[in-house]
C-alpha cells in the first residue's frame, strides 16, 4: 500500500497549473492524504473515477482543510476532535476556533486508521503558542491515542514544527522561532515518547531532507528547507514498513510530498 500526504497549499491553484493529475497518474497512491485544500469538494475541478474522496473544509472559504483520496471505500469517516475531549481543552483563541477550520480527518479501515492533519501554525509573533502547546498538541495527540485503542494508526500531515535540529536547514539562527520552538517540539516529541514511529526517520538520518522552503531568497534551489510534513504509524505498524521518502522534485505547492510504502492489507 502507498500512502502519500501532501500540503497542496490550495488544490484548485495546483490542479490550474496542470501539476495534480499528472503526480497522481505517476506516483499512484492508494490512500491520498491532503492539506490545506482552500476549498470545498463542489468547488474542485479534479476527476479522479479510481478514487473516493473525504473532504473537510473550514467554515471560513479558501482556508485551510484536509482531504483523503482513497482507491477503497472506508468503513468509517470522523472529522476534526470529537466533542468528549474537546471538554478538556481550550481550542479557541483570537484567531478563532482551529476545530473548526477542517484540520483533521480520519478514515477507518478493517486493519487501521488513517489520519491526515492539518496542525495551527504558531504565527511570526509565536501568539498561537498556547494554543499549540495547551490546546491542540495534547487533545491531537489523546485523540490518536483513543483511536489506537482500537486499531493501530497511520496519521500524517503538515505539523508545521521541525522535530530536531536534523529537520532544518538553520536549526541555530531559527531556535525560539516559530517552527522550531521548544513548546512545539515538545508536542512532536510527545508522539514519539508515546511510541508513534517517525517513518522517514526508520531509513534515513542527518540533514538536508526538507518537505518545506520559504518562497524567499530562492530557498528551494538553494535547499534551504524544513522538514515540516510527516507520516507516522503505531509502533505495531513498524514491522510493515517498507519505504518512507521524500518527493522533493514534486512542484506546485511550498511543500512537496512525503510517501509511505506499507505491507497492509485492506
Amino acid at each position: 500500500m502507498r500512502i502519500i500526504s501532501w500540503n497542496i497549499n490550495g488544490i484548485r491553484a495546483v490542479h490550474k497549473k496542470g501539476l495534480f493529475v499528472p503526480f497522481i497518474e505517476k506516483y499512484q497512491p492508494d490512500i491520498l492524504c491532503l492539506q490545506e485544500t482552500k476549498a470545498e469538494q463542489h468547488q474542485s475541478v479534479v476527476d479522479l473515477p479510481a478514487y473516493e474522496e473525504y473532504w473537510n473544509s473550514a467554515t471560513r472559504k479558501g482556508y485551510s482543510g484536509t482531504a483523503i483520496f482513497t482507491k477503497h471505500k472506508p468503513l468509517s469517516v470522523t472529522l476534526n476532535i470529537p466533542a468528549a475531549i474537546l471538554k478538556k481543552y481550550t481550542l479557541t483563541d483570537t484567531y478563532g476556533d482551529p476545530n473548526m477550520e477542517g484540520r483533521i480527518t480520519v478514515l477507518e479501515f478493517k486493519d487501521f486508521y488513517i489520519t491526515t492533519v492539518y496542525t495551527p501554525n504558531a504565527k511570526d509573533d509565536l501568539s498561537r503558542i498556547p494554543l499549540r502547546h495547551k490546546g491542540w498538541d495534547p487533545a491531537f495527540l489523546e485523540y490518536m491515542k483513543e483511536l489506537e485503542k482500537k486499531k493501530p494508526i497511520v496519521f500524517c500531515g503538515d505539523l508545521n514544527v521541525a522535530h530536531t535540529q536534523d529537520d532544518l536547514a538553520r536549526p541555530k539562527e531559527n531556535v525560539g522561532k516559530k517552527g522550531f520552538t521548544h513548546e512545539e517540539r515538545e508536542g512532536i516529541q510527545a508522539m514519539v515518547d508515546h511510541g508513534f514511529v517517525d517513518t522517514f526517520r526508520m531509513f534515513v538520518q542527518g540533514n538536508g531532507h526538507y518537505t518545506w522552503w520559504s518562497h524567499f531568497a530562492n530557498a528551494r534551489a538553494r535547499n534551504i528547507g524544513w522538514r515540516i510534513d510527516y507520516i507516522f504509524v503505531s509502533e505495531k505498524l513498524k514491522s510493515k514498513v517498507k519505504k518512507a521518502s521524500i518527493h522533493a522534485d514534486v512542484m506546485g505547492s511550498d511543500h512537496c510530498p512525503v510517501e509511505l510504502d506499507i505491507n497492509m492489507g485492506w
